[in-house]
């Protein structure tokens, strides 16, 4: 995986490279090639050579003629012999350019397919993707009613499974109908995970698939409540639910160390909400948390070239009222419904994971600065795909599967720190 590091310290994973060794014949090995080698140094050489005039090569690769000369002189001195002969009259290729030309021609031609077909496929996947959110879009633009919503979204939801491996059980969390998502034997949920859909959609029944892939990610369990949704249950009851669950893992016996709060979109605004009460009410916090595209400005305020962002599935107008129907007159500047407000000192460590077209990517980064503005430490993740959520196709979207990899990574090494922090001078060192 390509990991860059932009100038806010914020992480971008660019994807995964996998190079490809091909075998030629009648050719002695070599050394790996010198990394400083770039396409537009083999680009250059091929056409240099295909029209053996500096100013035609020029003119094809849209060059002036002495940035062409410095890319074949660069080229030159990396691999460490001369490929052309250059003369007033002429312009000659070597034996090594000879032994050079086929090759990179075969590089540049293997990479222009690898583009076209990940650009086919990734219109395949963005269609894809577009047809399962097809029935809950249909309904913004009428007269649908919440209902129709929910319908709608379950719907889109039951195109998927958990995976085989993972076991579903009924769980009573506190008083929180719950589910719980155990990968292989069974063991006691240690991620507590909040899912998405506005406060007013979605269900533990329907993020079975989402949980029990990042529990076998993390290979850990996992809780999933069944919080009340608005408007039927405004603020605070989906806190409380939460909360319910959470005290109820404490309960089981588990220490706060070992429990992780996990959620996507308002699901992980919740999570932090909980973890603001948890603050306030002096009680221990987790040991970390997964946010996956987090829903955290209850106001959903307009952005700057608005009509040039990324829109969602639901309008935005749509996702308003949806939060008003949570907060049902609720002050909005409450901190604990609106975390990019509050004072996020001592929370636990966290991962943020977004989509680079992500319509709410905006309040993951705004979210990122905050929290390390209150000295949290905290990892931002931003994954090259287009839709809100993306962690849900996992099952064929392989931005989704590495971004699950990752969170799950970040749930084992911070339980293992958490429990190693655990250990006295006199407890034996772990095994390793």
């Amino acid at each position: 995986m390509t990991v860059v590091h932009d100038s806010n310290d914020h992480v971008i994973l660019v994807g995964m490279n996998r190079r490809q060794e091909r075998p030629v014949e009648k050719v002695t090995p070599l050394p790996q090639a010198p990394d400083a080698i770039e396409l537009r140094h083999l680009r250059a050489f091929v056409a240099v050579a295909e029209e053996l005039n500096f100013g035609r090569a020029a003119s094809r690769l849209y060059l002036s003629q002495p940035a062409l000369s410095r890319q074949i002189r660069t080229l030159e001195r990396l691999i460490g012999c001369d490929l052309l002969r250059r003369s007033t009259h002429r312009v000659e290729i070597t034996l090594a350019g000879e032994a050079l030309l086929e090759r990179a021609r075969g590089v540049l031609s293997d990479l222009d397919d690898a583009v076209a077909a990940t650009r086919s496929v990734g219109g395949e996947i963005a269609g894809r993707i577009a047809r399962l959110w097809e029935p809950v879009a249909d309904l913004t633009t009428g007269d649908a009613d919440l209902q129709e919503l929910r319908a709608a979204n379950e719907e889109m939801h039951a195109h998927f499974s958990p995976p085989p491996e993972v076991k579903v059980r009924p769980f009573n969390a506190g008083g929180t109908p719950s589910l719980v998502l155990t990968p292989g034997s069974d063991r006691p949920p240690t991620l507590l995970y909040l899912h998405g859909g506005g406060y007013v959609l979605g269900s533990a029944f329907g993020y079975r698939p989402l949980a029990g892939a990042l529990a076998v990610a993390a290979e850990a369990g996992v809780l999933l409540p069944e919080y009340r949704l608005a408007p039927e249950h405004p603020f605070p009851a989906a806190l409380e639910d939460a909360l319910r669950a959470y005290l109820s893992m404490l309960d089981s016996g588990l220490s706060p160390q070992q429990v992780i709060v996990a959620g996507d979109s308002v699901g992980a605004g919740l999570a932090l909400s909980l973890l603001i009460k948890l603050k306030q009410q002096e009680l221990p916090q987790p040991s970390g948390a997964v946010l996956l595209c987090p829903g955290v400005d209850p106001t959903y305020a307009p952005v700057p070239d608005a009509a040039a962002e990324p829109q969602p599935v639901l309008p935005f107008e749509q996702l308003r009222r949806f939060a008003a129907y949570y907060l049902a007159g609720h002050p909005v500047d409450d901190p604990v419904v609106s975390p990019l407000t509050a004072d996020l000192t001592g929370l636990p460590p966290m991962l943020v994971q977004a989509a680079t077209n992500d319509p709410l990517r905006r309040d993951a980064l705004r979210l990122t600065d905050h929290a390390r503005s209150h000295g949290v430490d905290v990892k931002l993740e931003l994954y090259p795909a287009d839709t809100h959520v993306f962690h849900l196709f996992w099952s064929f979207l392989p931005e989704a599967a590495e971004a699950l990899r990752q969170a799950g990574t970040f749930v084992r090494a911070t339980a293992h720190v958490a429990d190693f922090g655990r250990r006295t001078l006199a407890d034996p060192p772990p095994a390793g």
